[in-house]
């Protein structure tokens, strides 16, 4: 029996934008991916599917408990819990406490009943799990890697049935990622995975693909997925361009007809000319040439008008498939030192003394478990936090890509942010660099805030490329909220990058994808 079943579902906000149109679906496979563009409605799907939101038409019939784990921000970031109250297991350990104290009430033991092991348990759990052992730690000063794995960890010991996962892997490390996959594979009931995560991907059965052209399915994981996708962009290039080839040889029939009607009205003219021929026989001649020609203008006419039409809808359908673009100024340097650390103690995180230099050339992966401070090393090399000793040579400019690339100031317009990082760049210099990457005409004058992920990333890294000297690059998961196209993307213009970048990201295809040629471990 399916987890789910989905019948034309539809779904319009209220200003008449349709994001779901027609989408049915059943859930007959254990292991199911749900792939797809950002903004195209996995999210809003994955909510109508579980029950959390009503489509404005069609139904879904769920016939399995649900568990869902959604990647926005967790509530716990803004509250006082403690890791025991997230857990729910505060008044057994307070039980514990006050008997180990010398109480004897009988409620107390009753609460306690047959956990007097729990503390011990629990604090195994939290040390392989990469998390503090005290069980009174604020979630709110967990990493968002540790409290990523808290939460899938409680939710995979109590869930049954259908379990929802909407981007698990965000914020964690190789390790956590690894030990999801692990959890994964032994869950004894129904994943639906939303994710971006090829390594994820590959563990799914069936992958479902979200895009405007509706939902398709694909059996097999990510990888039999996107052969079969591949395949399918080249079609339509391939039977768009023989549509091309068709209009073309359409036209040039056309001429040779008109040049012969030509040359047949001209040999008639002759002969009326001459008096040769009876004037009756030359106008019978002519009205059935005059009727041919009609009949080949329309017979012409309707041909180029179906070609046209199919072409226009392959167009359509090739404009919605295929793979995006970002080129980027290229300008070769000379190899210099552009950033020189030495014996530099953070003030949180990783406690030994660090020293390293980078020149040009240098396109490193930042290594290290959650929690380990890469990201505080990132700020500290921007001159963002103090540090405890040593010293940091910066020769180049140095810009932070961040997974919500706060470079960019949300509150200037996107031809004002380029203007403020490129001040020797004329306004149209900046709009055609922009138009280049879909952003056109009034488009620019919009608020950096109101573009999605992949467009910021988009001009982030124009800025960056366009810089009089290339500044290095300080990259934390830049990758996290990206699709799998934007993701291939940005590992295309990093790779393509001429200047120097430090990396933090945990999805190794995403690394391998970029070329990187170095690396930097915070180990303890």
């Amino acid at each position: 029996m399916p987890a789910f079943q989905a019948n034309n579902i539809y779904f319009e906000f209220e200003n008449g934008d349709r994001l779901l149109n027609n989408i049915s679906c059943t859930m007959n496979q254990r292991r199911v991916g749900l792939v797809g563009r950002n903004g195209v409605g996995k999210s809003l799907l994955v909510s109508i599917l579980t029950g959390q939101k009503l489509p404005n038409k069609g139904s879904v019939t769920i016939r399995s408990p649900i568990s869902v784990y959604q990647q926005q921000p967790s509530e716990l970031l803004n509250k006082n819990s403690t890791i025991a109250q997230y857990l729910g297991v505060e008044a057994v350990l307070a039980a514990i406490e006050r008997i180990e104290l010398g109480e004897c009430h009988q409620e107390l033991f009753d609460q306690v009943a047959e956990q007097w092991d729990l503390p011990d348990r629990l604090h195994k759990q939290l040390n392989s799990l990469g998390l503090p052992p005290n069980l009174h730690h604020s979630c709110s000063n967990l990493s968002g890697g540790q409290l990523a794995r808290l939460q899938l960890w409680k939710l995979f010991n109590e869930a049954e049935g259908l379990l929802v996962l909407d981007e698990p892997s965000n914020h964690l490390d190789e390790p956590g990622k690894q030990w999801l996959i692990e959890r994964m594979r032994h869950f004894e009931g129904e994943i639906l995975l939303v994710s971006h995560d090829r390594a994820l991907l590959r563990e799914m059965g069936q992958i479902w693909q979200l895009s405007t052209l509706g939902l398709k399915q694909y059996g097999g994981n990510y990888d039999v997925y996107h052969h079969a996708f591949q395949q399918e962009v080249e079609a339509v290039e391939r039977n768009l361009n023989h549509l091309k080839s068709q209009q073309k040889q359409l036209q040039r029939q056309a001429q040779i007809a008109q040049e012969r009607a030509e040359q047949r009205a001209s040999q008639g003219n002759k002969l009326r000319r001459s008096g040769s021929q009876p004037k009756i026989l030359l106008d019978a001649m002519k009205d059935k040439a005059t009727a041919s020609t009609s009949n080949r203008l329309k017979n012409e006419a309707g041909r180029a008008k179906l070609l046209d039409n199919q072409r226009k809808e392959l167009e359509k359908q090739h404009e919605k498939l295929k793979a995006q673009k970002l080129h980027l100024h290229s300008q070769s340097e000379r190899n210099q030192s552009v950033l020189r650390v030495q014996d530099l103690q953070l003030k949180h995180g990783f406690s030994h003394p660090l020293s390293f230099s980078m020149d040009t050339q240098c396109k490193w992966h930042l290594v290290g478990r959650n929690g380990c401070g890469k990201s505080t090393l990132l700020h500290t090399l921007l001159g963002e936090c103090e540090f405890k000793s040593g010293e940091v040579q910066r020769n180049r400019r140095l810009f932070l890509l961040d997974q919500h690339y706060q470079l960019l100031n949300g509150e200037q317009s996107i031809l004002d942010c380029f203007r403020h990082y490129c001040p020797d760049k004329s306004e149209v210099d900046i709009r055609t660099l922009l138009a280049g990457i879909g952003l056109r005409r009034e488009r620019v004058n919009n608020l950096v805030q109101s573009l999605s992920g992949g467009e910021k990333m988009k001009v982030a890294m124009l800025i960056a490329s366009h810089q009089p000297e290339q500044p290095l690059l300080l990259l934390d998961e830049p990758d996290n909220h990206l699709d799998i196209e934007s993701k291939q993307l940005l590992a295309a213009a990093l790779r393509d990058y001429q200047g120097a970048f430090l990396l933090v990201s945990h999805d190794t295809d995403f690394v391998e994808e970029v070329g990187v040629n170095g690396e930097l471990v915070l180990e303890e």
